[in-house]
């Protein structure tokens, strides 16, 4: 099971209307909440666990790399959004929440963690059931003030403004995700990598991290 959509490239991708938010070169992590129990999962893309202490030390145990991301989620995330899911009224009629974050560090690189390297978590998106995805609109009203996806761009998904994020002149390490709406409700996404970073990485296949990374 995928707890977060694999996103397509964009070359079948809409032209209307969209917002790009940064592409973030991390682990996406899920957190999830209940009204009546407040935040009791998380895990990455693929698992989850429960967030007490067993659960906590069963996905360290699986993913020692992301030892950290508990601490910084419940020190610079998680009262922040319970407050929004309880005291909003885009929220009330909503019990069950999940919220997307990427957890990396300053010289994290596709999907490894150096140790010593101070971590973060950026909120990209979030899901209500049984609504689905926050449109990219209401989530920067709603939670962009938090350690949210800088947004890179508002306008029409074009040519032009795919090559130019291609060809670095956003000045995103990875590239951007355009999220954009359609039929009122649907959410659209497509990713865009850079040139720079898609050369690193086809770079690195052939190198060994083992000793580098934690």
């Amino acid at each position: 099971m995928l707890h977060y959509p694999k996103i397509p490239d964009s070359r079948n991708s809409p032209s209307g209307r969209c917002i790009a938010f940064e592409k973030y070169d991390g682990t996406n992590l899920h957190w999830d909440w209940e009204r009546e129990f407040g935040w009791h999962g998380f895990g990455t893309r693929r698992d989850m666990f429960n967030l007490d202490s067993h659960g906590i030390e069963k996905f360290t145990f699986a993913h020692k790399h992301l030892k950290e991301c508990v601490p910084i989620f419940f020190k610079d995330l998680a009262d922040q959004i319970e407050k929004i899911f309880l005291e909003h009224s885009n929220y009330q009629s909503f019990d069950d929440f999940k919220v997307f974050t990427e957890f990396l560090g300053t010289n994290s690189f596709a999907g490894l963690h150096k140790a010593n390297d101070p971590k973060d978590l950026k909120l990209f998106d979030v899901w209500a059931e049984p609504f689905g995805m926050i449109g990219p609109e209401q989530f920067i009203a709603d939670f962009g003030h938090l350690n949210s996806a800088h947004v890179v761009y508002k306008g029409k998904l074009t040519g032009r403004f795919v090559e130019d994020v291609r060809q670095g002149k956003y000045e995103v390490n990875e590239g951007v995700v355009c999220k954009g709406v359609k039929g009122g409700k649907d959410i659209w996404m497509v990713k865009i990598k850079t040139y720079a970073y898609m050369e690193k990485l086809e770079k690195s296949v052939a190198q060994n991290w083992e000793n580098y990374w934690e």
